[in-house]
């Protein structure tokens, strides 16, 4: 049984087209997408870089379709949160532990995994009390990753500064400081839900922004770096998982919100 569909439900889509982008961004690279920790030296590597592209591109246009949306949800909460941090990244993070950038290395590709597994509980036909539980373990999730998106700023101010645009007032420093300090408030309301399907919104809004006013720019004045295309293709996914984390926190019918199971509009 599931309950009613949300009034908003446009964020599972860009999910699916940001997992389409990475899947581009990866075939485009020849190789794993960066945050993907694969040893050079490892058996069939360029095989298996393909073939997870492959699985990307089928697996992002499959949630596009309402009939598959919950599956191909499902399979890319495995790929990213099992096979992608669990298999590659953990190891790196336990080895490279002093390093603040293979947490949130980490961080990028656990969000990802977040946002499946709620398109996933928020599609499948599974109890509602399942989806809730699997819904706010996704939002929880998101969540961490949103405040170690925001300490990454800090820590490397070095190399968030220069990508904010000259022309912007007030200098590249303070708008680093600030999307850091947006981004562990939005990750604190979403753990504590104070307010946090307006975190949701505002940090979905953020990255949204982040396209033209960072990353494709730099893509502009030199397309033919595949790195800034990897760069695009991970923006408009998390900008889809922070839009489906949103979309889960919205009211629906009876005034309750958030952590049912609803088929997702088509």
């Amino acid at each position: 049984m599931t309950a009613e569909t949300p009034p908003i439900a446009l964020g599972w889509r860009v999910y699916g087209l940001g997992a389409v982008a990475l899947a581009v961004a990866a075939f485009l690279l020849k190789d794993f997408l960066p945050g993907q920790a694969v040893p050079k030296g490892f058996p069939e590597r360029t095989a298996l870089a393909y073939a997870a592209a492959g699985f990307l591109l089928v697996a992002g246009a499959a949630v596009e379709w309402r009939r598959t949306a919950a599956w191909a949800a499902g399979a890319l909460t495995v790929y990213f949160g099992v096979v992608v941090c669990g298999l590659m990244d953990v190891p790196v993070t336990v080895r490279h532990r002093a390093e603040y950038g293979a947490y949130s290395n980490l961080a990028e590709q656990l969000a990802i995994a977040a946002g499946g597994l709620i398109v996933f509980a928020r599609s499948a036909r599974i109890e509602p009390a399942l989806a809730a539980r699997l819904t706010r373990l996704g939002q929880a999730g998101f969540g961490v990753c949103a405040i170690l998106f925001g300490g990454a700023h800090f820590a490397y101010m070095n190399l968030t500064a220069p990508l904010v645009p000259k022309w912007l007032p007030l200098g590249g420093v303070f708008w680093g400081d600030a999307t850091g300090v947006f981004h562990i408030l939005g990750g604190v309301a979403i753990l504590i839900r104070f307010k946090d399907r307006l975190a949701a919104i505002l940090l979905t809004v953020m990255y949204a922004a982040f396209t033209p006013l960072v990353h494709l720019p730099m893509l502009i004045g030199d397309p033919a770096n595949h790195w800034f295309w990897s760069e695009n293709a991970t923006n408009l996914a998390l900008t889809g998982v922070a839009w489906v984390v949103a979309d889960s926190l919205a009211p629906v019918r009876g005034g309750v919100s958030s952590g049912r199971s609803a088929q997702p509009a088509s």
